[in-house]
Order: C-alpha cells, then structure tokens, then sequence
C-alpha cells in the first residue's frame, strides 16, 4: 500500500479545493488576456489587502476591549479587598460594643471582691 500512497498527487478532502486551485490556475496562465490577469490579480490583492486591514482594526479592538476588562478587573480587585478590610472592622467593632460592658461588670466585680475579701 505505499507504493499507492505516494502515487496519489491530489488527497480526497481537497478535491474541491484542486478545482478551484486549478481553475484560478487556467484564469491566470492564459497568455491571451494577459494584462486583463493582472489587473484582475491588482484587484484581488488590494480586496485581499482591504480584508486584512479590517481583520487586524477588528483585532485591535478587541485588545483594547481586553485591556478596559482588565482595568475594570483590577479595580474590582482594590474594592473587594477595601470591603473586607471594611467588614473585618465592623465585625471588630460589633464584638466590642457587644462584650465590652459585660467584661468591665467582670472586672468591677472581680476588683470588688478582691477588696472585700483580702
């Protein structure tokens, strides 16, 4: 079977690919309208070339779409980290309102009866 392999010139999932090459390939080697090729390449090239130009604008937009996700990421960032330090105070906070005058009654009492049974 190798001998068959490299034999074969054209691989079957590009057969409507080679008609195509081939047509194009005819349109362009005829020597007749040779000028006419030409003009007809120019013309391909610069819609080829018009093509290109609005693939990469497409392209840079995109990059700076990345770029303000980025921006907008980081902020995000700084917040949630300003949120919990913010929440870490308050829950501080609430833990000293809320067993503070219960740990001053110990210490009174707790002063009180070192006085009186000293």
């Amino acid at each position: 079977h190798g001998q068959q392999i490299e034999s074969v010139e054209r691989p079957y999932k590009f057969i409507t690919f080679d008609t195509f090459i081939q047509k194009t390939k005819k349109l362009y080697m005829d020597t007749r309208a040779n000028r006419n090729n030409l003009k007809m390449m120019s013309e391909d090239l610069r819609d080829i070339q018009g093509i290109m130009t609005k693939n990469i604008q497409e392209v840079l937009g995109r990059g700076e779409k990345l770029e303000t996700v980025t921006n907008r990421s980081s902020q995000l960032s700084m917040e949630t980290k300003r949120f919990k330090d913010k929440a870490t105070s308050l829950y501080r906070d609430l833990l000293l309102r809320q067993w503070a005058p219960i740990a001053v009654v110990l210490v009174v009492v707790c002063i009180l009866l070192w006085f009186f049974y000293r």
